[in-house]
């Protein structure tokens, strides 16, 4: 049945486990846990997507996640994500979360941030490239088209709340 997610409704309350496949192909609600990183002189991670990814291939995107499992929290995903995705063991903060309309399906992200003071050791799988950009560098690139649709409303949100 594929990866098992917890289906959700307009209020972010648990409606029944399903497989993300069906989330997606359905348009239901489910979860999405991302992680923003920056280094201890405040420059943010940003990564390209894998050419051949499933989601968003060749896409740069400054969150870092995945879906909630089933019986996760937003900030349990959080942290498992940036241990895939990243190689690195922390607990992120939470910051908020919204329901994104998505560019594939409709999910509510849960967005965390932590401060990465680690060598990384990025997944091939999921990060073709990386780098850390300042707030300027991060604005510029978040207006061009390759950057992630869903990734770009979150940093919209974000910026309303960091203003």
């Amino acid at each position: 049945m594929g990866e098992r997610i917890e289906r959700v409704d307009d209020h972010d309350e648990i409606v029944a486990v399903v497989s993300r496949s069906d989330a997606m192909r359905q348009g239901w609600l489910h979860r999405i846990a991302t992680v923003v990183c920056r280094d201890t002189q405040g420059w943010t991670l940003v990564h390209r997507r894998p050419d051949d990814a499933a989601r968003f291939p060749g896409r740069f995107n400054w969150l870092l996640g995945g879906a909630v499992a089933v019986g996760e929290s937003y900030e349990e995903a959080a942290a498992r994500e940036l241990a895939e995705e990243l190689g690195v063991r922390a607990r992120p903060g939470f910051v908020f979360k919204f329901k994104c309309e998505g560019a594939i399906s409709p999910y509510w992200l849960g967005l965390h941030e932590t401060v990465v003071t680690e060598p990384i050791k990025p997944d091939p799988d999921e990060i073709a490239w990386h780098d850390w950009l300042t707030e300027p560098e991060l604005i510029d690139l978040v207006r061009h088209e390759a950057f992630v649709p869903d990734a770009r409303e979150a940093f919209d949100r974000y910026l309303v709340l960091h203003l």
